[in-house]
């Protein structure tokens, strides 16, 4: 993909195209990546909080057609523009101007952590998933950026809501109502794990410029932005460990009965 006629930055949202934050982006990729390589998004799709939409544009461009929603209208706006064959619209994510069993996929990354009616969110997934259907969401796991904050409590991350363990992503599907819940945990690859070793945290690093309001050092920079999608491994969360792990994300799939 080309990027071009960009967002601008939030703070928060991920764009593409920029240096800085290229990490973020192509950790974002990774997962949409192996949602498509597990084939777990196939005909009528949705994405629940699209944000840039170079996400759904990847889900189009693996076979699916894809009905982007974002509760930011100049997000909807700038999908429409920039990728055209993905139907995009406003809309409250706990109130998706969709008929039941509209869809047999829905994806929604790295958006649970922002959304004040999580429950209402859930139950929509729900009732707009065919019978059969899959649903797939993605959140930072609770370490990442709040770490030693339990369950509950206000995350550091100011853009977030709450954030979540693996146990509770793993609940909160099976309170749902859903089926087949697998929860799995995207962590960094050897390259990175090796970088981390010789430097400490890349993220940290990435979190402590931000929050000083500095610009990243070259070396930094140039770390960040060399990252790719195979810097990054995707493994499933055993049930027995799901109370211990130390993923940097947390992807849950579940299926609608």
């Amino acid at each position: 993909m080309v990027y071009q006629q960009l967002l601008p930055l939030t703070g928060e949202r991920t764009v593409p195209g920029i240096d800085a934050e290229n990490y973020w982006f192509q950790r974002h990729l990774a997962v949409y990546q192996w949602i498509i390589n597990q084939k777990l998004a196939t005909g009528e799709v949705l994405e629940a909080g699209c944000g840039e939409g170079y996400g759904a544009e990847m889900l189009r461009t693996s076979g699916c057609t894809v009905t982007a929603y974002d509760y930011d209208e100049s997000v909807v706006d700038h999908v429409r523009s920039r990728y055209p064959q993905v139907e995009a619209m406003q809309a409250n994510l706990d109130q998706l101007p969709a008929s039941p069993d509209s869809f047999q996929a829905v994806v929604s990354l790295q958006v649970i952590e922002h959304l004040w009616n999580l429950g209402g969110f859930l139950n929509e997934c729900h009732r707009v998933t065919k019978s059969g259907g899959v649903v797939a969401l993605s959140t930072p796991n609770r370490i990442t950026f709040s770490p030693g904050v339990g369950r509950g409590e206000k995350p550091t991350n100011p853009f977030h809501v709450e954030e979540f363990d693996a146990e509770q992503m793993d609940l909160m599907m099976k309170t749902a109502a859903f089926d087949n819940v697998q929860v799995y945990g995207l962590s960094h690859g050897p390259a990175l794990t090796e970088l981390e070793a010789r430097e400490g945290s890349l993220v940290q690093r990435q979190i402590d410029a931000v929050l000083a309001e500095e610009a990243f050092s070259p070396k930094l920079l140039r770390r960040v932005s060399s990252v790719t999608i195979a810097d990054f491994e995707i493994a499933r969360i055993t049930p027995e460990s799901l109370g211990a792990n130390t993923a940097l994300d947390l992807i849950v799939t579940a299926s609608k009965p």
